[in-house]
């Protein structure tokens, strides 16, 4: 049987309980336009194999997080009110 708790205040819940309430927060990269200067020669290769590179040498949870989290929380509705009270808290 899963248990379902306020992951803010610990709060007992029921999966079915109408006073549940599930949050998503995806944070996510800002993809903005890249310019590229046609008169401006960079060598793909050696741009491609330094990437590598760095992210070979890189902690996999520290590049998911510059790039893309997702969360998921239960709150009861106190918490829920507090949250859509001040968002960020």
């Amino acid at each position: 049987m899963i248990r379902y708790e306020c992951d803010k205040c610990g709060a007992p819940l029921h999966a079915n309980d109408p006073r549940r309430f599930i949050v998503k927060i995806e944070v996510y990269a800002a993809a903005g336009h890249i310019e590229l200067d046609p008169e401006q020669t960079v060598d793909a290769d050696a741009a491609l194999k330094e990437v590598i590179e760095q992210l070979a040498r890189a902690n996999p949870d520290e590049v998911e997080d510059q790039t893309y989290r997702c969360l998921r929380f239960d709150l009861c509705d106190a918490c829920r009110r507090q949250l859509l009270a001040r968002p960020l808290g």
